[in-house]
C-alpha cells in the first residue's frame, strides 16, 4: 500500500482517487477550495439550483465503468440518470429551427431534411459517417491509452479528406484542413456550417484553426447520446465525491498546495502553505500545466520532445447568466436550445481575434439556453430554472471586472435567448451573472492533427512519481475525458508506467 497524494479535487482527480484507493492506496486530496468537483459547479439561490458548468453527460460509459470498478453499485443506482430528448434544438439566425433527436442518426437526417431542405440530412450524416473514421483511428491513443511517446504521429488529421472529381481532385486520405474548411467545403449551407462550428465553439475551440478531427465532437455527441442526472451534472460531483468518501479516500479543503517535495529526484509528497509537508509515494496533480510548473519549483516535468501547453490554452471562457422564473416550465420546452449567432464571423473574431489588432466583442454571440425537467432545480411546479452561457474571451474586449459591462452582456444574452423561450424578460424573477474568472479556460478534449498543438501533456511527468490529471491534461477537458485521465493515471500507478492502457 502506497501514500498518495491528489492535488485538487476535480472530476479527473476524484477518478484516479477513487480508483486507487480501491487497489489498496491510502489516497489524501488537497483541494484549496471548500468544495470538490473542480468545474462542475452549481450556484444555488432562494429554491431555485443552476449548473454552471457543463450542462449535460456524452460518453456515460466513461462514469458507469468507474463506479463498477469501484463498488458494486453502479452509477444508476447512485443517481438518476435520463436521455434528454431532443438532444438539442438549434435556431438560425434566418429564423429556421430544427430538434435533433437523441442518439440517432437516421432520425438527425430526416429532422434536417424536413427543416432546412431536401439533402441537408445527407450532407450531415456523410459527414457524420467521415467522422466515425476519425473516431476509431483515434479512440484508443486520445482517451483510453496514456499518450504516447511517438506522439507526433498523432499530429496527423485522422479525418479522411473528401474524394474529389477531375484533374486536381484529392484522393481519400488524411486532411490538413481545418474544422472551418472542412465545414465550408462539405456542408454548404450555413445553417449547417453553424451546427457543426457551435460544437467546436461550445468546447473553446476556434474552429477556423481546430483540426478536421473536431468533428467528432457532434459525432460523439449524435451516436452516444445526451444525458442529464436528476440534480444536474452536480448530483454526478456529488456521487462521485461519496463514491470516494466510502472507499477510504481523505479530504482535506481549504488546504492549497504551494510546492511539490522530491527525494533523490522522485517526488515524495506536497508541502501546504502552513508549511506542513505530507509524504506520499506518488504525487497526483489535478492543476493546469502552468501551476504544475510553479508547484514543481522551476523543475520542469516535461520535457522538450514532449507535448507542451498548447495555443488554444487561453483561448476562450464561458459567461453565464442564471435566471430564476416566475410561471411553470410547459411541458414541451425543449432542455437544450442553441441560438446561433447573427453573425459567426464577427463572433469568433470577438473571441479568438483576427489578427493583432484589437477584439470587438458581438453583440448578437451564440447562446446555449438550458431549461432542465427537474423538480430539483426549483422551489416549485410554479416557477422554472434557466442557464444561460456563451463563450467569450477572458481577457479582452470586454472587461468581465466591470459590473456595467457584465450587466449588458447578460442583458444581450437574455434578449437572444427569447428565441428559446418566448416571454422570457417577463418572466424574470432575478437573474445572477457569472462573469468569468481571471483563471477561468474552457480545456476542450484532446484532438488529433495540427501537428499535435491541440494535444493535453501526457500524465507521465519528467519528474518520477508525479502524475496530472484532469482536463489540462491527456486526455482533455469535459466530464468524460477527465474521468479517462483519472482511469489512466490509476492504471500507470497501479500497473506500472509501461502500462499501456485497459484492453
Amino acid at each position: 500500500m502506497a501514500r498518495i497524494a491528489v492535488i485538487g479535487a476535480g472530476m479527473g482527480a476524484m477518478a484516479a482517487a477513487a480508483r486507487l484507493a480501491v487497489a489498496g492506496h491510502r489516497v489524501a486530496v488537497f483541494e484549496r477550495g471548500a468544495t470538490h468537483g473542480g468545474a462542475v459547479r452549481r450556484w444555488e439561490r432562494d429554491g431555485f439550483a443552476f449548473d454552471t458548468g457543463p450542462g449535460l453527460l456524452h460518453l456515460p460509459a466513461v462514469y458507469r465503468d468507474l463506479f463498477l470498478k469501484t463498488g458494486r453499485e453502479s452509477l444508476e443506482s447512485c443517481i438518476e440518470l435520463s436521455q434528454v430528448d431532443p438532444a438539442s434544438r438549434h435556431v438560425f439566425p434566418d429564423g429556421t429551427a430544427v430538434s435533433l433527436p437523441n442518439a440517432s442518426r437516421a432520425g438527425v437526417l430526416t429532422a434536417l431534411d424536413e427543416a432546412l431542405g431536401t439533402g441537408s440530412g445527407e450532407r450531415w450524416s456523410a459527414l457524420v459517417g467521415r467522422a466515425r473514421e476519425a473516431w476509431d483511428a483515434t479512440r484508443r491513443p486520445l482517451l483510453e491509452e496514456p499518450l504516447w511517446q511517438d506522439w507526433r504521429v498523432l499530429g496527423r488529421d485522422p479525418y479522411p479528406a473528401v474524394r474529389r472529381r477531375g484533374l486536381f481532385g484529392r484522393g481519400k486520405g488524411p486532411t490538413t484542413a481545418t474544422l472551418a474548411e472542412v465545414a465550408r467545403r462539405e456542408l454548404a449551407d450555413p445553417r449547417l456550417i453553424a451546427l457543426l462550428e457551435s460544437h467546436a465553439l461550445a468546447y473553446g475551440f476556434d474552429p477556423r484553426s481546430a483540426p478536421a478531427s473536431a468533428v467528432v465532437l457532434p459525432y460523439m455527441e449524435q451516436t452516444f447520446g445526451s444525458w442529464y442526472p436528476r440534480g444536474g451534472m452536480r448530483a454526478l460531483a456529488d456521487a462521485l465525491y461519496e463514491r470516494c468518501l466510502a472507499r477510504k479516500v481523505e479530504f482535506i479543503f481549504g488546504a492549497a498546495v504551494t510546492g511539490i517535495v522530491e527525494k533523490d529526484g522522485r517526488a515524495s509528497g506536497v508541502e501546504l502553505t502552513d508549511g506542513r509537508v505530507y509524504e506520499a509515494e506518488f504525487v497526483v496533480a489535478g492543476v493546469d500545466p502552468v501551476q504544475l510548473v510553479e508547484l514543481c519549483r522551476g523543475r520542469e516535468p516535461w520535457g522538450a520532445d514532449d507535448v507542451r501547453p498548447g495555443p488554444d490554452d487561453r483561448a476562450a471562457a464561458r459567461l453565464t447568466v442564471c435566471l430564476a422564473l416566475r410561471g411553470a416550465r410547459p411541458a414541451d420546452a425543449v432542455h437544450r436550445t442553441v441560438v446561433h449567432a447573427a453573425d459567426r464571423t464577427a463572433e469568433l473574431g470577438g473571441v479568438f481575434g483576427d489578427g493583432p489588432g484589437p477584439r470587438t466583442p458581438c453583440d448578437r454571440p451564440t447562446v446555449t439556453v438550458l431549461r432542465p425537467d427537474d423538480p430539483v432545480s426549483r422551489p416549485d411546479e410554479a416557477h422554472e430554472a434557466v442557464t444561460l452561457t456563451s463563450t467569450v474571451a477572458p481577457h479582452g474586449p470586454v472587461d468581465w471586472h466591470d459590473g456595467e459591462a457584465v450587466a449588458a452582456a447578460a442583458e444581450r444574452m437574455t434578449e437572444i435567448a427569447e428565441a428559446a423561450v418566448p416571454g422570457l424578460r417577463e418572466r424574470v424573477l432575478w437573474r445572477e451573472v457569472l462573469p468569468p474568472a481571471d483563471d477561468a479556460r474552457v480545456p476542450g478534449p484532446a484532438l488529433a492533427g495540427r501537428e499535435g498543438r491541440f494535444l493535453r501533456p501526457g500524465n507521465r511527468t519528467r519528474i518520477p512519481g508525479l502524475y496530472a490529471v484532469g482536463g489540462w491534461s491527456h486526455p482533455g477537458g469535459g466530464p468524460a475525458h477527465a474521468g479517462m485521465s483519472g482511469a489512466i493515471v490509476a492504471g500507470l500507478i497501479v500497473n506500472g508506467d509501461d502500462w499501456h492502457g485497459s484492453t
